[in-house]
């Protein structure tokens, strides 16, 4: 299932607009080019819709948010819909200021969302309308844990139902969900919380993996998520004496662009709910 879901998006290129943070904005280009997808980013209002029209997939990140990229995600969004493209949202931060609350808020409210991927401090904030998160990191507080597995599982289907669209909450235990089934993830390695982006690079590499496989959402989505836990455990396990987080990223994008279907299928870590 999850190998022909990788081998649609080789096959297909989709081309991803990539409203997103400058953080992370070329390893985001670079992990859509490692899956077989293609990157474009504009952030400015009047290129977007134009831009957003040649694409199949619009991926929205509030990471480092100003009036113009605002202004830019709503037109790209509505562009976006009108057009009946998949739009992703990653509410980076969402909780730790008024702004990308406010704004994540809004682009729920504005846009038709295929997907929502965050971690729970984020999600938990889109879903009460106000929070806490430490930085762009979830809370400590906040946690998928297997103690607390069942009552995440059932927020999560609540969750996406209420929204109408895939929600993939990623951690040390990752959820995707929609209102009636949640995939159980256990794929990465707590190092990946060491380089800045993974999540950034997750979220255009979950878009590519909707545009290419509309006919089966949810398993795209998950795919997508057991494939980037798991080019973190490939990648990590490549790791030479005296290398660290920069080489780590780098391991990360090498282990995806070499990833087959059969090497996904085989390694991917989950269980359905």
């Amino acid at each position: 299932m999850f190998a022909n879901c990788i081998q649609e998006v080789r096959k297909t290129t989709p081309l991803i607009h990539n409203i997103t943070n400058y953080v992370t904005v070329n390893d985001v280009a670079n992990v859509l080019l490692a899956c077989g997808g293609s990157p474009i980013m504009s952030d400015e209002p009047e290129d977007v819709a134009d831009i957003t029209s040649i694409c199949g997939g619009l991926n929205i990140n509030i990471g480092t948010l100003n009036q113009q990229s605002i202004q830019a995600m709503l037109i790209a969004g509505k562009k976006a819909n009108e057009l009946e493209h998949v739009v992703l949202l990653d509410p980076v931060g969402a909780g730790a200021s008024a702004l990308r609350t406010r704004t994540a808020l809004t682009l729920m409210q504005e846009l038709k969302l295929d997907a929502i991927r965050g971690n729970i401090s984020e999600i938990k904030t889109l879903a009460l309308g106000s929070g806490t998160t430490k930085g762009v990191d979830a809370d400590g507080a906040d946690a998928v844990t297997e103690e607390n597995l069942d009552a995440m599982i059932s927020f999560a289907k609540n969750f996406a139902q209420k929204t109408n669209n895939i929600l993939a909450i990623t951690g040390a235990i990752d959820l995707v969900a929609d209102a009636q089934t949640c995939y159980v993830i256990r794929n990465g390695r707590p190092e990946m919380g060491k380089i800045t982006g993974t999540g950034c690079q997750l979220s255009a590499l979950m878009t590519a993996f909707l545009v290419a496989n509309p006919g089966q959402k949810l398993e795209a989505a998950a795919a997508a998520v057991c494939m980037m836990g798991l080019a973190g455990e490939i990648g990590y396990g490549k790791l030479q004496d005296g290398e660290g987080n920069a080489t780590y990223r780098n391991r990360i994008i090498d282990a995806i662009y070499h990833m087959d279907g059969k090497t996904l299928e085989e390694g991917a870590k989950y269980e359905v709910r």
